[in-house]
């Protein structure tokens, strides 16, 4: 792992692989710490934090920590630490409660766990295309670059049609765009955008 990764950033990546190996060894941990609908009697208030620490299995850990690689340290260094753990954890719990929503009063699914840092990740890549809407990303499998900003708004949009649509079951479309959600609302507050104010202004 390189020495300059910036510190909050390589903390949660090494947290995560830590929870990803405790899991391997003890899979009963899915039990008390993934995200159970409201309603399945397994539900705790601590799995709105817990279960974007846990995954699926190796591939959803390798994406998941390879795009917090890629855009937590930038997102980092630009809001400082403390403020980016709080639009992390912000853009988690946002996502977690979106999709505890959508499962108990539109798909009505009171048995299928959620897991995963998924929603905190696409709350880092709002974020990136807030903040650097001209930088060039490539959206697999087109390998056209093109800029931040359509980049996340088209993966928005994939996210949403597939949530809606039941596309690509399995996939928590709407805490991915929880994570999104939270992430939009905590920088338009950040800058200002909101009756209530910040102390100051973080962000342009």
């Amino acid at each position: 792992m390189p020495t300059n990764l910036a510190p909050v950033t390589r903390n949660l990546l090494i947290a995560n692989v830590i929870v990803y190996l405790l899991q391997m060894w003890k899979p009963a941990m899915l039990a008390p710490f993934a995200l159970w609908p409201l309603g399945s009697g397994a539900f705790e208030p601590w799995q709105i934090v817990t279960s974007a620490f846990m995954h699926s299995g190796l591939p959803h850990i390798f994406f998941n920590m390879f795009a917090l690689y890629m855009f937590g340290g930038q997102i980092e260094r630009l809001f400082g630490a403390r403020n980016f753990t709080i639009y992390y954890f912000t853009c988690a719990i946002v996502a977690s409660v979106l999709q505890l929503l959508v499962l108990r009063y539109i798909e009505q699914d009171f048995q299928t766990p959620t897991l995963g840092a998924s929603g905190a990740v696409f709350g880092l890549l709002l974020a990136f295309g807030m903040m650097y809407p001209r930088e060039r990303l490539i959206l697999f499998p087109v390998p056209i670059p093109i800029p931040a900003w359509l980049f996340v708004t088209g993966y928005g949009l994939i996210e949403l049609f597939s949530g809606v649509t039941g596309w690509a079951p399995g996939v928590a479309h709407f805490a991915h765009l929880g994570g999104m959600l939270g992430g939009f609302l905590l920088i338009q507050y950040w800058r200002g955008k909101f009756p209530i104010k910040p102390s100051r202004q973080l962000l342009r």
